[in-house]
C-alpha cells in the first residue's frame, strides 16, 4: 500500500463550557488533522497535544511537553518523505519521533489504513465526568447527577479543584442523589500525603472505586493506601517517557491517555504489563474533538474491551470535527486551515 496524497490541516474549536485541565481551565481546543489517501482508501487522524494556555494566559502544565507548533512543523517537514512511500514508513517515522502526540497519530493512521483498528460495532459506554463548573451552585450540579441514566453505575469526579471541605460536601451530595454510584476521583496530584489522608478519611470509602494521582509526589500514593486502604490509579505518571510499569501496593488502574503516551505499541505494552498484575487499564481522552474521541473509542474496544473508557468531554465542544455526534455543526476539511498538501 502506497501513500499517494497527504494533507495537513489545523483546527480551532471554541468550547461552550470551560473544561478542566488539572486545576486550570481552557475555553478552546486546537489541534491538527492528518489526512492520507492510498490507492484504495482514505483515513484521517486528529493530532492534538494537550498544551497551550489556559483562560488566564498561563501555559498548561503537567500534560503534553510538546507544543502544537512543534508538532505541525515536524509534520510539515516529514510529509515529503512520506509521499510515495509504503505504508510502513508511517511506523518508521513514529518510532523515530520524540513527540508523543505525533508518534500516536502516525501509528494510529497506520492502524486505520491497514485495517488493524476497526470501528466499534456499537456506540461505547463512557464514564460520565462530573465537576463543578465555574459559578455553578450545588443545586444545579445535583440536578445533573439526578439526570444520569439509571444504567450509569460509575462516574468520574474532579477533586483538588476547590477547598477540601467543599469537595467532601460535593461527594456526599452526589451519593445522596445516587447512592448506588461508584466514584472514580481524579485529583491530578493536588494533595500532599497528609492532605490526601485528611481528605479521603472523610469519604465513604466503600463508594470510591479509586482516586487518580492523589499525591503531588507519586511515591506517596502507596502510603495513602497503607493508611486508609483506598486504591489509586496512575495517570500523569504515565506521560513520563521514562515511565516503566512497576506494581505497587494499592495500584488498581492505569488511566491511559494515548495522545500523551505516544506510539500504539507503547500503549499496548503498558496494557499487557498491567493486565499481568491484575491492574485494569482505562482509555481516557486528552480533550480531543470528535474525530479523536472516535479513535479512542475504537482503541478502547480493541485493546480494553472489558473496561468503560473515560471519553465524556465532548459536551463542552461547540461543534464536531469530521465525525458527527449530533451537534448542529460538524466541521469538514474544507472549513479547516490547510497547512500543507502533497499529491
Amino acid at each position: 500500500m502506497i501513500l499517494r496524497s497527504l494533507s495537513l490541516y489545523r483546527y480551532q474549536i471554541p468550547l461552550d463550557k470551560l473544561l478542566p485541565v488539572g486545576n486550570q481551565r481552557i475555553d478552546q481546543r486546537e489541534g491538527l488533522v492528518l489526512q492520507i489517501d492510498t490507492d484504495t482508501t482514505q483515513q484521517q487522524v486528529e493530532i492534538a497535544p494537550l498544551s497551550g494556555v489556559d483562560i488566564d494566559g498561563h501555559p498548561l502544565h503537567g500534560f503534553s511537553r510538546e507544543t502544537l507548533t512543534e508538532v505541525s512543523q515536524a509534520l510539515i517537514n516529514l510529509l515529503p518523505d512520506l509521499q510515495g512511500a509504503k505504508i510502513d514508513a508511517l511506523l518508521d517515522a513514529a518510532d523515530k519521533t520524540a513527540l508523543p502526540s505525533l508518534a500516536f497519530g502516525l501509528s494510529l493512521i497506520h492502524a486505520k489504513l491497514s485495517g488493524t483498528l476497526p470501528s466499534p460495532r456499537s456506540t461505547p459506554q463512557v464514564v460520565p465526568l462530573i465537576y463543578r463548573r465555574q459559578d455553578e451552585d450545588l443545586a444545579t450540579l445535583q440536578r445533573r447527577v439526578d439526570s444520569l441514566s439509571v444504567h450509569v453505575h460509575t462516574v468520574k469526579v474532579k477533586v483538588g479543584q476547590t477547598s477540601i471541605e467543599d469537595e467532601i460536601q460535593l461527594i456526599h451530595q452526589i451519593l445522596g442523589v445516587r447512592p448506588d454510584l461508584k466514584l472514580r476521583l481524579d485529583a491530578n496530584r493536588a494533595f500532599t500525603l497528609q492532605q490526601a489522608i485528611d481528605f479521603c478519611a472523610c469519604l465513604p470509602l466503600d463508594a470510591i472505586d479509586y482516586i487518580e494521582e492523589p499525591c503531588i509526589h507519586s511515591g506517596d500514593n502507596p502510603q495513602l493506601y497503607k493508611a486508609l486502604g483506598i486504591a489509586y490509579a496512575l495517570d500523569e505518571s504515565l506521560n513520563d517517557p521514562g515511565y516503566d510499569f512497576i506494581m505497587q501496593p494499592g495500584l488498581k488502574a492505569l488511566v491511559l491517555k494515548p495522545m500523551l503516551i505516544g506510539h500504539l505499541n507503547r500503549l499496548q505494552t503498558l496494557i499487557e504489563q498491567a493486565n499481568a498484575d491484575g491492574v485494569k487499564s482505562v482509555i481516557s481522552s486528552s480533550l480531543e474533538a470528535s474525530l479523536g474521541i472516535a479513535a479512542l473509542a475504537a482503541i478502547s474496544a480493541e485493546c480494553t474491551p472489558n473496561e468503560i473508557p473515560g471519553l465524556d468531554t465532548l459536551n463542552a465542544f461547540s461543534c464536531d470535527l469530521l465525525v458527527s455526534t449530533g451537534k448542529p455543526q460538524c466541521l469538514t476539511v474544507e472549513q479547516l486551515t490547510l497547512l500543507k498538501q502533497l499529491g
